[in-house]
């Protein structure tokens, strides 16, 4: 059965009993993980999941607090000798400077380091993200301050919907996005520019089919 891990729930300012807000979407055959901050390797870990069994990172906006436990990621996942490539998703703003951000620490160098390999995603409603036997995800831009997608996951086993926000300001693909969700996962830390308050949040969540 397809389970979706809160890895952190925090807003950009953790606590000492919460990381930054990140999960993972663990199915049958495939584990994904969506934004990566924290102590990501220990955090897996801590939820009685391998975290060799990755195969991907969505990474829904280049901050800090959603971006800044990727380095040490990779070098957990090789120290422990990982060989298999990890697939990471994201913008092409995102991704420029994820790149940039992962070459200050040299990787090419490391000896025996895997493959890791880029995929942009379309700052467009209904971009596909990735299709795996276990999920089907697509994107679609929100409204932060930066260039920012939100994401709906299908579980294909069982035909469950989860919509994740991100960091947004309530917007009309964010509706879509959540259009009968089973489950949405929405930011909110305030009613201020980029972001939501819970009440913001909770008008988005009503299951609409139409």
């Amino acid at each position: 059965m397809a389970e979706a891990v809160l890895l952190g729930t925090a807003r950009a300012l953790p606590s000492v009993d919460q990381e930054n807000t990140y999960l993972a979407l663990v199915g049958e055959e495939h584990a994904v993980l969506i934004d990566c901050a924290g102590s990501p390797y220990r955090r897996l870990q801590q939820a009685s999941l391998d975290p060799n069994h990755l195969d991907s990172v969505i990474l829904t906006h280049f901050h800090p607090d959603h971006v800044y436990g990727l380095p040490a990621l990779m070098l957990s996942l090789w120290l422990t000798g990982r060989q298999s490539p990890l697939e990471i998703h994201a913008s092409a703003d995102t991704s420029e400077r994820t790149q940039a951000l992962l070459a200050l620490f040299h990787p090419e160098q490391w000896p025996a380091m895997f493959e890791i390999r880029y995929h942009v995603v379309a700052m467009e409603p209904g971009c596909a993200v990735l299709t795996s036997a276990d999920f089907e995800i697509t994107a679609a831009p929100v409204q932060h301050i930066v260039p920012t997608i939100g994401l709906r996951v299908i579980n294909r086993i069982s035909g469950a919907v989860l919509t994740y926000s991100a960091d947004t300001e309530p917007c009309p693909n964010l509706r879509r996005l959540a259009r009968g969700a089973n489950l949405l996962i929405h930011e909110a830390s305030g009613a201020r520019k980029g972001h939501s308050s819970a009440a913001q949040a909770g008008l988005i969540a009503p299951r609409d089919p139409t």
